[in-house]
């Protein structure tokens, strides 16, 4: 009985790929579609929906935003009010995407002189969005990036607010500088290069590597469970408050008028500018 339902479903499924090949695309044979919509003075947010599918975000000189799929699937550039929203829907059955040989990538232009607010939603796959190079930085007011799963590369990048929130899958962000950066680390993990500006990080479980090139304003750890890992320049100037309840929390520079004990640590390095504020209830923070 038990096999007769395995061919059955077998048979079935054999049946439905076949036809995924036959409507959506002859095997692997690789389609293209874009969309795209004209950036004008009111539009003050771009928000990018996307999942299964490798994007890569291209800033250059343009007025519109250009979104061109090669492979399986429909994508939409949609003005709506003062935003434009860019999505994909994907044809076909994923499940037995090992079946092939799945191709299919997102390119996204965006204009370079584009500087109001951008949401990026990653479902799955993974995302690219670089800026010129690290003088010629893609400047935003905010950037909102909010990853499920897959992998995302953020470079050359200059924000007044960066907001990330990461429930599982991997960040790579490398020279970017802003106001004030929040970091939600729920699951995964996040390795953040040449970071300039205020910090606010909470891990609940992960893991969080942030080397800054400056310190030049507040930081504010704070994990639950995972680990944070915080690289300053020898030159800092801060003044340390840590707390633990149950974890570790290690700093490398000679602190004066340090006070270390099981469940605390502070002390000033330098010229005790900057506030660190430092809690742990499970895990582990190192700065060093």
């Amino acid at each position: 009985m038990i096999k007769r339902i395995l061919v059955i479903f077998l048979i079935i499924t054999g049946a439905y790929i076949a036809m995924n090949y036959l409507f959506y695309g002859n095997g692997i044979t690789l389609s293209k579609t874009e969309d795209s919509a004209k950036v004008s003075r009111d539009i003050e947010n771009i928000s990018i929906d996307i999942s299964s599918v490798a994007t890569t975000i291209v800033p250059e000189d343009r007025n519109d935003v250009l979104a061109e799929l090669n492979g399986k699937g429909t994508v939409t550039v949609n003005k709506r009010g003062d935003a434009i929203e860019v999505s994909v829907k994907r044809k076909g059955f994923f499940w037995f995407n090992w079946f092939e040989l799945d191709n299919t990538a997102l390119t996204i232009y965006i204009p370079e002189n584009y500087d109001k607010n951008m949401e990026i939603n990653l479902g799955s796959g993974e995302v690219t969005f670089k800026g010129s190079s690290i003088q010629d930085r893609m400047e935003l007011d905010k950037l909102s990036v909010d990853v499920g799963s897959g992998s995302m590369v953020l470079k050359n990048l200059d924000v007044q607010t960066l907001e990330q929130r990461i429930s599982s899958g991997e960040v790579e962000i490398n020279s970017l500088s802003a106001e004030t950066g929040t970091f939600e680390v729920s699951s995964g993990s996040v390795n953040v290069q040449n970071y300039t500006g205020k910090l606010d990080a909470d891990v609940s479980s992960g893991e969080l590597e942030i080397q800054m090139d400056e310190l030049k304003d507040s930081v504010s750890l704070n994990v639950s469970s995972g680990d944070i890992e915080l690289d300053l320049p020898d030159d800092a100037g801060f003044t340390l408050n840590g707390k633990t309840s149950s974890g570790d929390l290690s700093c490398d520079f000679p602190l004066e008028d340090k006070q270390e004990s099981d469940k605390r640590l502070s002390g000033k390095h330098g010229n005790g500018k900057h506030k660190i504020d430092a809690n742990v209830s499970s895990g582990d923070i190192e700065i060093f």
